[in-house]
């Protein structure tokens, strides 16, 4: 097995100023280019090699749709066989991409949560590994080599905007840099309205559970954030902002239409803050927005909703 990791290098280029209502130039890290089509692949990538270097010889994993692509990658580089758990919500597009990327599928549960205790009573039946989707230090260890590649680069950038789902990107996010010597660079989360899990347990005080994922954006659908999350803003400048799925969705098009991408409306969320909450980016002059990507999009897809929620 190649101790290389398994996700790339993705591309760093540079907005004009006009392509936001913040009237900034905005960095874009363009994750969507993965060969697994999201983010995901950093941190799930380098969990699933540390389970193989350590004698791993099956691995189960809970997704909704994008950490199960980059685990089906990361199983089919490495050689053993995959399970991917995924809730009923998961579209049956997503499971055909899953299975075709090389993992075996299974559906279970109506919400992730129940996927997610499925996939570890099969793990601990199988004595197979277990790769959590969000919620593990090594995830966030993968994740975070997006900041390092930024810095690499030689980009200057005052702040960082990505999207939360059970907050895996953020954790990496806030630990890529804190150990590039960039603990003083606030993180702007972003979740959609319907899943703004994050949000809302920061509003509250405490660590909610959602009673329900109302948004289209289901990449986003851990109705609980990882409890190291919760924490982060105890020791990280974080502001929580929300999008509507409208404003998601019409920034995928706007993003496809300039730069010939496709990005789920998770992803969108991101990428609308600078239309949204440009008064937000008003004190910054380099924002870089992490363009996670996302497989559960496609163009005739993004129209449909954005006709729904007019």
């Amino acid at each position: 097995m190649s101790a290389l990791p398994l996700h790339l290098d993705t591309p760093l280029f540079r907005t004009t100023k006009a392509y936001s209502e913040s009237g900034l130039p905005l960095w874009l890290k363009l994750d969507a280019l993965q060969p697994s089509g999201s983010f995901k692949l950093r941190g799930v990538g380098r969990l699933c090699q540390h389970e193989v270097e350590n004698g791993a010889r099956e691995i189960f994993c809970a997704s909704g749709g994008n950490a199960g692509i980059a685990a089906a990658y990361a199983g089919r580089a490495l050689g053993v066989p995959v399970t991917i758990v995924v809730p009923e919500t998961t579209s049956v597009e997503v499971q055909l991409l899953i299975e075709a990327t090389g993992a075996s599928v299974l559906v279970h549960g109506a919400v992730f949560d129940e996927a997610n205790a499925h996939a570890i009573a099969l793990a601990e039946t199988r004595k197979a590994a277990y790769v959590h989707p969000f919620d593990h230090p090594l995830l966030w260890e993968g994740h975070g080599t997006l900041i390092d590649e930024v810095v690499a680069k030689g980009a200057e950038f005052d702040c960082v905007i990505a999207s939360v789902g059970g907050g895996g990107l953020m954790a990496g996010i806030v630990a890529g840099l804190q150990r590039n010597g960039l603990s003083h660079v606030p993180v702007i989360a972003v979740e959609t309205e319907g899943a703004a899990s994050f949000h809302e347990s920061v509003r509250a005080g405490e660590r909610l559970t959602l009673p329900a994922i109302t948004s289209i954006a289901n990449s986003l659908g851990a109705r609980q954030v990882a409890s190291h999350v919760f924490e982060l803003p105890n020791s990280h400048a974080i502001e929580s902002v929300t999008v509507s799925d409208a404003q998601a969705v019409a920034a995928c098009l706007k993003f496809a239409d300039a730069y010939r991408i496709l990005v789920e409306p998770a992803c969108g969320a991101a990428l609308a803050v600078a239309d949204v909450h440009a008064g937000l980016l008003a004190r910054f002059q380099n924002p870089l927005i992490e363009v996670c990507g996302g497989i559960g999009a496609s163009l005739a897809k993004l129209k449909a909703w954005q006709e729904e929620l007019l």
